[in-house]
């Protein structure tokens, strides 16, 4: 007995000092396994040529951290698992009324809104009425929706705040469960944790269902940590919707307020859209089927809309797309109102191809935002496009996280996406597109209003900068795929 421990101690000696002697060779043949790998995934999986070259430039310059990385955040699988949850049940639903909408005024708008239609496969409803609603005026309006919910309430969003914003908002969503109302909560899983503790355990203790949205506690069991449902949807009695770009946080409510945005109350039967959007993330994440038939009038008012649902797995690209075809319709004027703008090569592209057409574009971002890197990127993309001509603008505090987009007064475009990688790629966005002008008035009157609080920036103020800022702007635009 004693011989065979010494025997086994001796291997065990013997092959600690081999591996001692050889584990530069085992781990760099183990990291160039690791990138030969990743490198032909990326080859087979990514569309866009940027980010396989920079995941391919990551995981051979830092070989096994980039590799984890590429795990984490690079490997897209949503779709399959999507499609099996759903049962191609929601993707009937979106089928329906392909071909429907209603005939536009100008050749242009026709062509963009049958573009959008082909692509988000959802027909321009007509009959709609849509109210610009800004912070903190928007918690008011949803939570007098709330207590006025006769059937269901459903409620989807990124950040939901456990502060002084958040608190009314679930007591009125308790008030309603506890009414008979079928209240749905669906907070992103990581959005959930803005706040400690979550709301979520206020809401649950009270009875209300709430989900989040690919969230596990343990981090092998959290592959989507870059693909983000960052929707902001509610949908009251099938019938009333808001929609936006606001998270519900007490810094909108706040005196002084700290973030502004903006927000949309939707009447009409483009509601249906939202009520989509919902029910397929809700069944994507608990399996449960909700009723996602419009249940309101067809007629409230004028304005002909439609939702763009878009994320990383069967509505990839689509709004890049229904952006960058807006862009080309615009005969006069392009307005843009962003928090984060980074929007890579093809939608710079198209906005110099729009200035060249002699078209006003008018850009309005944060003086400060509230991601360093990205307003360094940022900087270094709107540099580009002040030399060209466009009318670039920087809002001052409180930190501006409107997202909204107009084009010649006729076509408006306000939801939860920005300009940015994050945003285009990789999270789940629900975003408006609207035609009507007076709707398109009120947009442009709100823009008016920000634009005379805000500094231009002219292509002499980037000029002007001194060059080690020049540069740190350049080398974080770098960063523009993962930004």
């Amino acid at each position: 007995m004693q011989d065979s421990i010494v025997r086994t101690a001796a291997l065990v000696e013997s092959g600690l000092v081999w591996l001692y002697d050889f584990w530069p060779a085992i781990a760099g043949l183990v990291g160039i396994s690791l990138a030969v790998a990743v490198t032909l995934h990326v080859a087979q999986h990514k569309r866009d040529a940027r980010a396989a070259a920079a995941w391919t430039g990551l995981v051979w310059l830092v070989p096994f951290l980039g590799a984890a990385l590429y795990l984490m955040l690079g490997v897209n699988r949503i779709q399959r698992r999507a499609r099996q949850l759903t049962g191609g049940g929601i993707d009937a639903a979106l089928r329906a009324g392909q071909e429907q909408g209603t005939p536009l005024q100008t050749d242009r708008l026709q062509v963009l809104a049958r573009l959008v239609g082909r692509l988000t496969r959802l027909p321009l409803t007509g009959g709609n009425r849509v109210t610009l609603l800004e912070s903190p005026q928007v918690l008011d309006a949803m939570i007098e929706a709330v207590d006025q919910a006769s059937e269901s309430v459903y409620l989807a969003t990124y950040i939901f705040g456990n502060d002084a914003a958040g608190r009314p908002l679930a007591d009125a969503l308790v008030r309603a469960h506890r009414r008979g109302v079928k209240v749905r909560v669906l907070l992103d899983g990581v959005g959930a944790l803005y706040s400690l503790p979550p709301i979520t355990f206020r809401l649950r203790r009270q009875g209300v269902p709430v989900q989040r949205f690919l969230y596990s506690m343990a981090p092998w069991r959290m592959p989507y940590m870059n693909l983000r449902n960052h929707r902001k949807l509610m949908v009251v009695d099938r019938a009333l919707g808001f929609t936006g770009g606001m998270n519900i946080r007490a810094g909108y409510i706040s005196e002084p307020a700290t973030i502004q945005d903006l927000h949309a109350r939707v009447e009409g039967p483009a509601v249906a859209h939202l009520l989509l959007s919902f029910a397929a993330d809700w069944a994507f994440t608990c399996r449960e089927e909700l009723n996602d038939h419009y249940a309101g009038d067809m007629d409230l008012g004028s304005v002909q809309a439609r939702g763009v649902n878009t994320g990383p797995d069967a509505d990839f690209d689509k709004r890049r797309l229904t952006v960058q075809a807006a862009i080309g319709a615009a005969e006069r004027e392009i307005r843009l109102v962003t928090p984060y703008f980074v929007p890579g090569q093809t939608l710079l592209a198209s906005l110099q191809l729009a200035i060249l057409r002699g078209v006003r574009v008018v850009i309005l971002v944060p003086e400060k935002n509230n991601l360093r890197l990205v307003q360094w990127a940022s900087l270094h993309a709107l540099k580009w496009l002040a030399k060209e001509g466009a009318e670039i603008h920087a809002s001052a505090p409180p930190f501006d996280h409107t997202k909204l987009l107009t084009v010649d007064g006729h076509w408006v475009q306000l939801g939860s996406g920005n300009w940015d990688a994050r945003s285009l790629r990789l999270n789940f966005e629900f975003d408006l597109e609207c035609y009507d002008d007076p709707l398109a008035a009120d947009a442009n009157a709100l823009i008016d209003r920000k634009l005379a609080r805000a500094r231009p920036l002219a292509d002499a103020d980037f000029r002007a900068m001194p060059r080690w800022r020049l540069v740190r702007n350049a080398l974080a635009h770098m960063l523009e795929p993962y930004l």
